[in-house]
């Protein structure tokens, strides 16, 4: 690096690090449990750049490709691995088949998030939407031979899942879902909850939903909520709930974000969500090309802009460092295919953080 461009990279830091701390400081002054009122404005806010990763040309991945995780190692996957939606593949360094459901029952996985049962053997959870279940693939004695697989998790109520997210000190998962309809209503969108042996419950139905995640202290649940009106989206907010990892339960309701609101982007659907250790949640942007940064109490921190995809539809922390935040979604040169973006970020992602922990606790 060049003597000019290192000056530049801390001059850079040096902004976002005060933008930051300034949005942290008017976060604090609104106070917990309400919507924030006092947002700093959208075009003063750091907008980094994520770079190509995957493109069109050498992509594995078809354009519905979704469910972004990392396993213990650091190693990134995704769904719509050769196109195939029963098909979940790793896109780290060597890309390569993880999971193929091989049973004709017309899966379609969209979400995957990985942990650890009590004995430290790592599982990778896998959303079927069409068959409203959680596939469980287990690698025993850890030689990253993930080849059991069973429905660790299954009801016939459940919209689909479309997204997870996971309390890792209980090993509770959260389940999103929807219905896309032209004019949406209140049980368009549901969130479940699937205890350490399966037993699933449904926790509360909302319009259309989409994203969900567990703060880093897994005191607080998100997820997302959009609107439909004549087949127009006219909302998209998240709310944040209290949340009692241990028992599933959820309380406190409250707007953390609306993006009609924040920067006009309510036709712009949620989609993937993601915190980081510090607990800052980064948020896809379908349609927008960016990933929104936002503090834990909803304030505006940060966009990354997005080098090869418009309609970002999920989005995780991995690499050897957890550092690398990889974010997927149809190529805009050719929407058949699925591309993959990268940027690093300061801190670890919360998956990353908390697996290397399950370990070291083995």
């Amino acid at each position: 690096m060049c003597t000019m461009h290192a000056v530049y990279g801390i001059l850079l830091l040096a902004f976002t690090v005060i933008n930051e701390a300034a949005a942290a400081a008017a976060a604090a002054a609104a106070g917990p449990g309400i919507l924030n009122t006092i947002q700093p404005d959208p075009e003063s806010v750091p907008l980094f750049r994520a770079l190509p990763y995957m493109t069109a040309e050498n992509t594995t991945f078809g354009g519905l490709i979704e469910g972004a995780a990392v396993d213990h190692y650091g190693n990134f996957y995704a769904a719509n691995y050769n196109a195939f939606k029963g098909e979940v593949g790793r896109a780290f360094r060597r890309p390569e088949l993880f999971f193929r459901n091989r049973v004709d029952d017309g899966s379609w996985f969209n979400a995957i998030r990985f942990g650890t049962d009590r004995d430290g053997v790592q599982e990778a959870y896998i959303g079927d939407v069409v068959n409203h279940r959680v596939v469980r693939v287990r690698d025993p004695g850890s030689k990253r031979t993930f080849f059991h697989s069973e429905t660790f998790c299954y009801h016939p109520n459940m919209l689909q899942p479309n997204d997870l997210a996971i309390a890792y000190s209980t090993r509770r998962l959260f389940l999103s879902g929807m219905r896309f309809s032209n004019n949406s209503a209140i049980g368009d969108g549901d969130l479940w909850t699937c205890d350490e042996r399966g037993a699933a419950r449904r926790l509360a139905i909302f319009h259309r939903t989409n994203g969900v995640e567990v703060s880093p202290d897994e005191k607080t649940l998100y997820i997302s909520e959009a609107v439909n009106e004549d087949g127009n989206v006219v909302s998209n907010v998240i709310y944040a709930f209290d949340l009692d990892a241990q028992r599933g339960n959820i309380g406190n309701k409250r707007t953390l974000v609306d993006f009609g609101q924040l920067d006009g982007s309510a036709s712009h659907d949620i989609d993937g969500m993601r915190t980081d250790a510090n607990g800052d949640l980064y948020v896809t942007r379908w349609g927008a090309g960016r990933v929104a940064k936002l503090s834990a109490t909803g304030q505006l921190l940060a966009y990354i802009g997005l080098a090869s995809i418009n309609e970002a539809t999920n989005l995780e922390f991995a690499g050897p460092t957890g550092r690398e935040l990889f974010i997927v979604g149809a190529c805009m040169s050719d929407p058949t295919k699925g591309c993959i973006d990268r940027w690093t970020g300061p801190v670890q992602g919360h998956a990353f953080a908390s697996l290397q922990q399950a370990y070291t606790k083995e």
